[in-house]
């Protein structure tokens, strides 16, 4: 199972726009880091992943899900540029913030902590089950075996 974490400003692309696009999606455009690029490829449909507010906010808000596979991002004309389809699943009842995610022991080792720059980045099970928890989400939506 796999998941990840997707970060964006408020400013230029909310968790409220997101929800709007609906089951649709949007395309996660503008990465232009390779390893977040290559986190993109190896996402498979229905991986779940938490919509990160960065710079403003600094919490996860929601969950999301892969609802499109890696392809061309139609936001520039340069082929090494990539990104998937995301759609909303739901909100997070309590944001998590950054702060209680440093806070907390079991989440040392999380991405966001070690790789606070990273764009796209990878979540373990156990990582994503407790920023759940934290966010009092009972019974959080999984990603596919």
């Amino acid at each position: 199972m796999a998941y990840w974490l997707f970060k964006s400003e408020p400013f230029k692309w909310s968790w409220e726009m997101q929800k709007a696009k609906g089951d649709v999606g949007e395309q996660w455009d503008g990465i232009r880091n390779y390893q977040a690029r290559n986190n993109m490829r190896a996402m498979k449909l229905g991986d779940k992943g938490f919509f990160y507010h960065s710079n403003e906010g600094l919490e996860v808000v929601g969950i999301v899900e892969v609802c499109g596979l890696i392809h061309p991002d139609t936001t520039i004309d340069d082929p090494r540029w990539e990104c998937v389809d995301i759609r909303a699943v739901c909100d997070m009842p309590k944001p998590v913030t950054l702060k209680d995610v440093k806070a907390n022991p079991k989440l040392s080792e999380m991405s966001l902590v070690t790789s606070m720059r990273l764009s796209v980045q990878p979540v373990t099970e156990a990582e994503y089950l407790e920023v759940c928890r934290m966010g009092d989400l009972d019974n959080p939506p999984r990603s596919p075996e």
